[in-house]
Order: C-alpha cells, then structure tokens, then sequence
C-alpha cells in the first residue's frame, strides 16, 4: 500500500502575541541565576563583531558575560566593556577553562578561518552546553562536518547555508522554507535562516516566519548582535526554539524602528532598542 505523505506545517509568523516571554525577576535574584555567555572570536582584524556579540549579551540580560578573543583585543573590550571578563587566548588548551565556566558559548563573530579560529572551534563543539554558531564557525562547518549539542542554534545568512547545504546561493533563495528545514534537520539543531523574512527551523519541520525589519538593516555587524542576543536568551533559560523566535524578532523590530532615521544604521544603534523591546515584552519586575 502507498504511504502517504504528510504536508508539513505551515509557517507561522513571528508576533509578540506567539512569543515565549522571560519570567520576572525575583527580588532577591543574583546574577548567577541568568547565566554566564562566554563568547568565543575575534581574530586579527575582526575583534569588533566579538564586541557587539558581548555587548549585546551583556544588554539582553545575561548573569555574567565572558569574551576569548586576540590578546591584542582585550584592552579595547575592557575600555568598552569593563563589565565583560576579557581573556586573550593563543590556543584552545587556554579556552578549555572558560568553557567549564560558561553556561551557554556563542562561537563565531570575527573568528576567521586559520588555524586559531580552527583550534578554538574544535575545542568550543567539545563543550555540552548550548551554544550559538555563527559566521566563520559556520564555514568552518561547512569544511568540516562536527556535531553540535541539541540546544543549539545555527545562523548562516543564505551564503553560509549554501556552503553548509552543498548548493547555490541562488538554490537556497529559491527556497528558503526547504533549506531552513534542511540545514535543522541536517545538524539535529534550531537553524535561523537569516535575511529579508528571516526563519526559524527546527529539527522536526516546525517553521516560524519574521517579517519585521528594514533594508536599513542591510549593513556589517548587524549578525553580531543577534548571536549575543540569542545567547543572552539561552543563558536565562529559554529553549533553543523560543529564544530563536524571541531573539530574531526584537532584533528585527529594532532595526525596523531605527530604519525610520534611513541609512547609516551602525550595528550597536540596535543594543539599547533591543533593550527597550525586551523589558516591554518581559518585564524584569512586575
């Protein structure tokens, strides 16, 4: 007898209305009750896209935020960042540490793909803790297929999921809903399918549409952000699914309400907006 197959679900769009919500507070929380992010990049070059990610992690409401980047970075993130422990690391035996601390690790911003970026990598897929991969851990995925723990979140904009997927960009385009689903299922993770109408896969069909933001958006950094959000959601005890939903809608929501200022839109204007619409959909305190 023939089996029948089942359609999968459709999409569902991404509103406050269906989004997971951060509990409040209690009076006498401690920040080792949210969590403590360890973000892990920064090569030569890039040490900036570390910064956003931490910054962003530290602003979205994270317990402790740690940053392992290039030694030659730290004085910058401790200038900018004095709340955020800055490491400089040569090797993945000096990150070995901080990944015992770190409750939740987001892998990726400015990491490159030479040897440091690599070592660093392999040390950080070791780790049974959630985790957020992005940019060039992405493509170092892509050359070299490494399991990730189930409550994690990959972000590839559609060039990274070609790579990852073995296609075209264009072939990704085409059909983002397929390659969203493709690459959660491929991985066994939440897959953020990023650019205009950003999606949300999981590993069993489940699909969730944003269609908030602005062509303002369209500028370096803005990933950044996101991946210190996410992990941000995921250290205060959201699931890779809902913090995924929540995190790709306040982060689009911000750019739609600062694209209202046109372009030059800088990737750290989006911090404290992403703030702001954090505390009016969860509010720390009631």
């Amino acid at each position: 007898m023939p089996q029948t197959k089942h359609p999968l679900n459709p999409a569902i769009t991404l509103s406050s209305i269906n989004l997971a919500t951060l509990a409040p507070r209690a009076f006498a929380a401690q920040k080792g009750d949210f969590g403590h992010v360890l973000v892990v990049g920064g090569d030569r070059g890039t040490g900036g896209a570390v910064l956003l990610s931490a910054q962003a992690a530290l602003r979205c409401g994270a317990g402790l935020v740690s940053l392992a980047t290039r030694s030659e970075h730290v004085p910058a993130s401790l200038a900018r960042l004095p709340e955020v422990m800055a490491l400089g690391v040569h090797s993945a035996n000096q990150l070995m540490t901080p990944i015992e601390r770190a409750s939740v690790i987001v892998v990726g911003p400015g990491l490159g793909q030479a040897a440091w970026g690599r070592s660093l990598l392999s040390a950080v897929a070791s780790a049974q803790v959630p985790q957020v991969w992005d940019a060039d851990a992405l493509n170092l995925l892509a050359r070299e297929p490494l399991a990730l723990p189930a409550t994690s979140i990959l972000t590839p904009h559609p060039g990274e999921a070609a790579r990852l997927l073995g296609m075209s960009t264009e072939a990704v385009q085409a059909d983002r809903p397929g390659a969203a689903r493709k690459l959660a299922r491929k991985y066994a993770v939440v897959c953020v399918l990023k650019g205009a109408g950003t999606l949300v896969a999981d590993p069993s069909g489940q699909l969730a549409r944003c269609t908030r933001g602005h062509p303002a958006m369209a500028g370096a950094g803005l990933g950044d952000v996101l991946s210190g959000v996410l992990g941000a959601l995921l250290a205060q005890g959201m699931s890779n699914w809902d913090a995924a939903c929540l995190g790709v809608w306040l982060h689009a929501c911000a750019g739609e309400r600062l694209g209202l200022e046109g372009r030059g839109l800088a990737a750290s204007d989006l911090v404290p907006v992403i703030r702001q619409l954090l505390e009016e959909h969860s509010a720390c305190q009631v």
